[in-house]
């Protein structure tokens, strides 16, 4: 397994998450990274935070997303961060947050979260009208796709997690 380091900056280049993980893969789904329980993140420059529980994401190659699918003890199940497409370089996957985030909850319930921050961060960020519409576009995706079960959101990061352990 080579190790990652996965970056999230919000609209404008400001860090966001970031932490190590570990490349499993590719598939026709984007390229798939464990994040073990223990690991060590930071959310901007703030102090460390350790992740109980062990993630696998998933990074397509042409959408506006990244996806962590949580293990237990974690509350949610899927939690899917509407994002610039994720570019890969030098051993480091970067992307946009967007502010919206699809979540499926442990006991089924499906969330769009975080709709305030992205409204108030359309006018602070100043930003550009086709950027609101695909992160809009691509939320409404993502709602459908999680809630029905669609594929990657069908287990598919199961035999992800099996080459993880």
């Amino acid at each position: 397994m080579t190790d990652v380091r996965i970056v999230f900056r919000k609209y404008g280049g400001a860090l966001h998450w970031n932490h190590p993980g570990r490349l499993l893969g590719e598939d026709e789904h984007g390229l798939w990274v464990e994040v073990p329980g223990g690991t060590v993140a930071y959310k901007g420059e703030g102090p460390p935070v350790t992740w109980e529980a062990t993630a696998i994401m998933l990074f397509p190659r042409n959408a506006w997303w990244a996806a962590s699918f949580n293990m237990p003890p974690h509350r949610s199940e899927i939690y899917v961060d509407v994002t610039t497409v994720p570019e890969w370089k030098d051993g480091e996957v970067t992307m946009l947050d967007l502010d919206l985030d699809v979540i499926r909850m442990r006991d089924g319930r499906i969330i769009l979260d975080d709709e305030d921050e992205f409204a108030e961060h359309q006018a602070l960020l100043n930003y550009p009208p086709e950027l609101i519409a695909q992160a809009e576009e691509t939320a409404h995706w993502l709602l459908d796709a999680v809630r029905e079960r669609k594929s990657p959101f069908d287990g598919a990061h199961l035999d992800w997690l099996s080459k993880s352990i």
